[in-house]
């Protein structure tokens, strides 16, 4: 497998609800492990009723939070197609695709109308070290480059098939033997 950043697409057959019909970014994968972002699932519950800031600030109603992963769901990043807010806080995952950290962010983005180009994430996706590589061995993933258009222009109950079919196959033709995960 090439190294990241990449997008991982789950196999019809991933039995885990946590990665079940997802595309995730992975952004870093060494020896260590792996580290990355469900990037086609939103929250349907608007962020004002999951969000607590201190100071308090007024969220948006229409903003909806995204889900990274099912590790850390305490802490938000923001996901994002150009650079914004500060410079330190952020880093290139790939070319029009960057990670933020930074709070001054998180918190502008809540309380302005939602963007297609900056989404708030809760939680990420990590593996230890050897486990992705048993998944992928298992064929639970099938993986392609990192495309910005998809991540932030296709609607996210649509991203999943979407990138199946940019790689060339059907879904409904993919194998769905047993489970994995």
């Amino acid at each position: 497998m090439s190294t990241a950043p990449l997008l991982l697409v789950s196999m019809p057959q991933m039995a885990d609800p946590n990665f079940a019909r997802t595309v995730v970014l992975l952004c870093d994968y060494t020896d260590q492990g792996a580290f990355g972002f469900v990037v086609n699932r939103q929250m349907s519950e608007p962020a004002w009723q999951l969000i607590r800031t201190e100071p308090p600030v007024r969220i948006d109603p229409d903003v909806r939070l995204w889900v990274g992963g099912p590790v850390d769901l305490q802490r938000t990043w923001v996901l994002m197609s150009e650079a914004q807010g500060p410079e330190d806080e952020q880093r290139e995952i790939s070319p029009g695709v960057l990670l933020s950290v930074s709070r001054e962010l998180t918190l502008q983005l809540l309380q302005a109308p939602p963007s297609s180009r900056a989404r708030v994430r809760v939680g990420y996706a990590g593996w230890g070290p050897g486990q992705l590589d048993k998944e992928l061995a298992a064929s639970a993933w099938l993986t392609t480059g990192v495309d910005p258009g998809l991540i932030f222009g296709v609607p996210a109950d649509e991203m999943w098939e979407t990138a199946i079919r940019r790689l060339g196959a059907e879904p409904a033709a993919l194998q769905t033997s047993s489970g994995v995960h």
